[in-house]
């Protein structure tokens, strides 16, 4: 059987070898507490299954490319509240099947391989956006990130502006947790209409931060993109603001021609999201206190696990937003395989890509009640 070699080179996530041992942990009878995934385990609110269950039809058809209308409105009337930009829900905005499968094939929309076009992105990051690039038939060009792991047009060499057919950036970052501000954004807008590439936002930890850190939330691409969000798309998600992971919801909003190429595309693969899930996202964007009340828990994670990191010497690493905290511990394998053996499962900082060396990445996911005994763990593990 012959297999694309993209397939066979990138191989499975190395974390799933840290998932196994967890199984295997489970099956002794030894409680195990994970923050490797990022799956939140509080309860979607009520109102959202409510309105999917409404949704249900008695006569099953297929879903649009393009969705339902109300749903595209439910997502401007956000993006108007939420960044205060106006974007028109006919020609700026398509509900997706989550963010993971529209980071994954865009690309696919946008790449001539023939051209050796250029698909860049930090690292350590989400390991979409090179996946997507190679089986797009890209040249994929992560930049390393370091300090405060944030990246910046000019981390970008000059050659590598004029080959690339797309830039992508995410924020509130995954893994680290880090932001990008509305000026570094502004300045990857200008770069990239300057060379003709398309600039990439994945932001969809955008309503998951510490108050008291950003008060008005971390700024999105669309607020400094100016009308038309000419050459400019936001990735956006109801998984971790809204607790529907398992839905699969999110939506790409921007450039009106991006939006146009995707949906041809996504016309010819078959991709969209069934009318009853559309229906739930309909109920969770038109709602933001559900939002801020889950913000504040995970908020009182982070502060239990950052205060044990801290106490025992190990530094935190922005993390003041999105769904996980960024530990600085010197042997990232070592100290991994230690709270394993003890039933804490974290991911190795290296498992999202070069830079990633000598950190662990905790996912807010364990209830707080689970975060703090996990503390217990992790003091006795790494005093």
């Amino acid at each position: 059987m012959r297999i694309n070699p993209v397939l066979a080179q990138l191989g499975a996530y190395p974390i799933a070898t840290v998932h196994e041992r967890a199984r295997a942990l489970r099956e002794t009878g030894t409680r195990v507490i994970d923050f490797s995934i990022g799956d939140p385990r509080e309860p979607t609110p009520p109102f959202i299954p409510a309105a999917l269950r409404a949704a249900v039809p008695e006569v099953s058809q297929y879903p649009t490319t393009a969705g339902l209308r109300e749903l595209r409105v439910a997502i401007a009337d956000y993006v108007a509240r939420r960044f205060g930009v106006t974007v028109d829900p006919d020609t700026q905005i398509i509900p997706t099947s989550g963010s993971k499968e529209a980071v994954f094939s865009t690309p696919l929309a946008f790449v001539d391989r023939e051209a050796a076009d250029v698909v860049v992105y930090g690292t350590p990051g989400y390991p979409i956006y090179e996946r997507g690039a190679r089986f797009a038939g890209a040249v994929a060009y992560p930049v390393v990130l370091s300090g405060d792991f944030v990246l910046r047009p000019t981390d970008i060499p000059d050659e590598i502006w004029e080959r690339a057919a797309l830039v992508w950036t995410c924020t509130p970052h995954n893994p680290t947790g880090s932001v990008t501000d509305a000026e570094t954004l502004s300045g990857f807008v200008t770069r990239a209409r300057d060379t003709g590439a398309l600039f990439l936002s994945d932001e969809c930890y955008a309503d998951v931060y510490e108050p008291d850190a950003f008060p008005e939330g971390p700024a999105s691409v669309l607020q400094v993109a100016g009308v038309g969000a000419q050459g400019v798309l936001a990735y956006l998600s109801c998984s971790k603001r809204s607790g529907m992971t398992g839905y699969r919801s999110g939506a790409m909003v921007g450039d009106a021609e991006a939006i146009d190429a995707l949906k041809k595309l996504r016309t010819a693969t078959g991709t969209a999201s069934p009318e009853f899930v559309q229906a739930a996202a309909i109920a969770a964007w038109s709602d933001d206190t559900h939002a801020a009340e889950r913000r504040e828990i995970f908020a009182a994670k982070r502060a239990v696990l950052r205060t044990a990191f801290a106490d025992l010497g190990y530094p935190t690493v922005a993390s003041a937003a999105g769904l996980y905290l960024w530990v600085e511990v010197g042997d990232d394998l070592a100290v991994t395989e230690r709270l394993l053996q003890s039933g804490v499962v974290v991911s190795p900082g290296r498992f999202f890509g070069a830079g990633g060396e000598g950190y662990l990445r905790l996912a807010l996911v364990p209830t707080l009640e689970e975060c703090e005994a996990a503390v217990e763990v992790v003091s006795a593990c790494l005093t």
